[in-house]
């Protein structure tokens, strides 16, 4: 089949190339739903780490419930749905009282509401600073947008209070290299991450180490220059202002899932983080960054954190600081089952084990045929092959197949099988 434009301007495609399409999008829809077969309601497993989320706009227009894969096909069918991706800690709301008389067919008995369930205005179908939808009706070309690992939002590069797109970290064929992104106001929760040494952010945009009135500021200077990969440091008397070197590491990137993109990337001085990361293992009574992280005089400008591969490896374990991420209702960044890799990862084993139980079903299946039936299946598909093998010698590889071909196809091997 041709893979050119034919003379009704239809597109063609080969076979290997639709086929090619068919496992690329069975593969992103596994990515999203985390490998949920959407068989059964999710709401007995209780507030899941992460799981794809969706809204249905039909039953609860303020945007204020959310529903899991099973509930979306079963009880939600036809209505006006939408695809959030994916959420974390988050309990299926279906049927309960935000949405009135409608109740769960998977799951009745739920509670009148799930308190720890947390929503924001993508559950309306909005998105970033600008409040837009997505697909935005006003664009003739969507653009790509990117997603706080923290509030979960998602956001138009233009609209992340950078000076210029181009500080977002990119290899040279322009592939961001950050695993996740924190938008500005989210940062301002997690400033103490500019308190580690420069690995943990993806190479590119680079803080400035923050300035302290405090009265031992060689502590943060220390911090600053310890494992090799931070950046040396020169105060200004005069200003209180601080320099940085302008060295940038080099850094390799790996994808990890398209659509709303989201890309990892991996810091070249790995081993820097590496050694850190056997430091914090090593000891949790001893807090690695040395200052108090709670300390509001330690806390630079706001501004959004695009973060290398592994970072959360990186986050000091000590009683202190665990007490910190529990007060500021963070602690899910010390699990690294949060991040979208380890989902997407997960997803992907979940796919393969599948598709090898398929596969070993059809085969014990098979095998459990007698001979005459084994031997039908066998002839069957014999006389499939021959026939498309026959089409696809005499047709004119400059023309497209039609409906009407592939009828005809079918057509001859009925009557094949009539004459046999």
């Amino acid at each position: 089949m041709a893979s050119e434009f034919d003379d009704d301007g239809e597109q063609t495609v080969t076979i290997n190339e639709y086929l090619q399409s068919i496992e690329e999008e069975e593969l992103e829809a596994d990515l999203v739903l985390g490998g949920d077969e959407g068989d059964q309601c999710t709401y007995s497993k209780g507030y899941m780490k992460r799981q794809a989320i969706f809204s249905c706009l039909t039953c609860t227009p303020d945007g204020n419930a959310g529903i899991c894969t099973a509930c979306c096909l079963s009880c939600h069918d036809g209505h006006e749905v939408l695809e959030l991706w994916t959420k974390r800690s988050f309990r299926c709301d279906c049927g309960n009282s935000k949405f009135g008389d409608f109740s769960c067919k998977l799951f009745p008995n739920k509670d009148v509401e799930n308190i720890e369930n947390s929503y924001n205005h993508n559950f309306k179908g909005l998105y970033c600073t600008c409040n837009r939808p997505y697909p935005d009706p006003d664009l003739e070309e969507q653009v790509e947008m990117i997603q706080c690992c923290m509030c979960e939002d998602w956001f138009h590069e233009e609209h992340i209070s950078l000076n210029s797109p181009n500080e977002i970290p990119r290899d040279e064929e322009g592939e961001p290299l950050y695993e996740d992104f924190i938008c500005k106001a989210c940062s301002a929760v997690c400033s103490f991450l500019t308190l580690y040494p420069k690995t943990i952010l993806a190479a590119g945009v680079q803080p400035v180490a923050p300035v302290t009135n405090s009265k031992d500021k060689s502590v943060v200077e220390d911090i600053s220059l310890t494992d090799g990969g931070a950046e040396k440091l020169e105060n200004d008397k005069s200003s209180g202002s601080s320099k940085k070197d302008n060295a940038v590491a080099d850094a390799n990137s790996e994808s990890v899932s398209d659509g709303k993109k989201l890309v990892i990337g991996e810091s070249s001085q790995k081993d820097d983080s590496s050694s850190l990361s056997t430091n914090i293992a090593s000891s949790h009574a001893n807090c690695i960054l040395g200052v108090d992280s709670m300390d509001s005089s330690l806390v630079s400008e706001s501004k959004p954190l695009f973060l290398s591969k592994n970072w959360r490896d990186t986050l000091c374990r000590c009683d202190k600081c665990l007490d910190m991420y529990k007060q500021k209702h963070i602690s899910y960044l010390l699990d690294k089952e949060d991040s979208i890799a380890e989902y997407e990862k997960t997803a992907k084993q979940k796919r393969e084990e599948n598709l090898q139980q398929r596969e070993g079903a059809a085969v014990n299946f098979f095998n459990n045929l007698g001979h005459i039936e084994k031997m039908e299946i066998l002839n069957g598909i014999a006389d499939i092959t021959d026939e498309f093998r026959s089409f696809l010698g005499s047709v004119d590889p400059s023309k497209a197949v039609t409906a009407d071909d592939i009828n005809q196809i079918f057509e001859n091997l009925k009557n094949k099988r009539r004459r046999v």
